[in-house]
């Protein structure tokens, strides 16, 4: 079975059950650790601000992550709202930066962020997180019918 370039098949297989994707946007951040580490230590609770305790714990034990990849999930946060074109009015928590079961990083919205993702016909989120030294980075690419 041959695919076109933005089209997924179904989980039939059947090129007619096919649904077309659009590429409608993208957003890219980047994060300096030593700053983002600064700020915790200052203001502790910026943690519960930005973050669930789902985004902020590892799923396997709770413990808390550490601020590199904290660092990574604020960066994606913010690709987000730089995706969205950064409307007024989101909540950090309506945005949230959680890990699949193998391991990969996804994007849950709800609320606000939902709502302005609606809006612009994104159904689909695409997120890829890095961090290396100083510095963490993310993008993210959205899509829709």
């Amino acid at each position: 079975m041959s695919i076109s370039p933005g089209t997924w098949p179904s989980r039939s297989r059947s090129n007619s059950a096919a649904r077309r994707l659009v590429i409608i946007s993208i957003g890219i951040d980047t994060v300096h650790i030593p700053r983002f580490t600064t700020i915790i230590e200052r203001r502790p609770t910026i943690v519960d601000r930005l973050f669930t305790a789902q985004e902020s714990c590892h799923p396997a034990d709770g413990r808390r992550r550490g601020a590199s990849s904290l660092a990574a999930r604020f960066a994606a946060k913010e690709a987000v709202a730089k995706a969205l074109g950064a409307p007024g009015g989101l909540h950090w928590h309506d945005c949230l930066i959680l890990t699949d079961e193998s391991g990969r990083p996804r994007v849950e919205v709800t609320g606000t962020v939902a709502a302005a993702a609606a809006s612009q016909g994104i159904d689909r989120w695409h997120v890829s997180l890095t961090h290396d030294g100083d510095y963490a980075v993310a993008q993210v690419v959205t899509e829709g019918v």
